[in-house]
């Protein structure tokens, strides 16, 4: 079975992928690869206020609660994903990654990355 590790290896190897931050919804820092210079502690801190801020928007509108928020950056994007009831993965790109692959595959194995916590 894989493990957290091999996820973010798997996913940072991906075309103009920046950095994989995988956090506890507390913002406690789990794994993190980058190729950039990052305060991976600090990012997983400021995560959750992400979460918590679209989960209520989904609240509000009534579609419930974020699996995926995609924020677009003055140089690259910020992939943030529910991924089970315990964590949360930070994807950061470049403004050139191929963002849909990244968007449905990270859609598509969700409950496969839940299972690893």
């Amino acid at each position: 079975m894989p493990t957290i590790r091999d996820l973010t290896v798997a996913i940072r190897q991906r075309p103009g992928i920046e950095a994989v931050v995988v956090l506890g919804r507390d913002g406690l820092l789990i794994d993190s690869q980058s190729t950039i210079d990052l305060d991976a502690e600090g990012l997983a801190a400021r995560v959750p206020g992400i979460v918590a801020s679209a989960d209520e928007i989904g609240a509000t509108t009534g579609h419930g609660s974020m699996r995926i928020a995609l924020i677009e950056q003055e140089n690259g994007y910020a992939v943030v994903s529910s991924v089970g009831d315990d964590a949360v993965l930070c994807v950061l790109t470049t403004p050139s990654a191929d963002l849909g692959s990244l968007l449905y595959d990270v859609r598509r194995h969700r409950e496969s990355i839940a299972r690893l916590f």
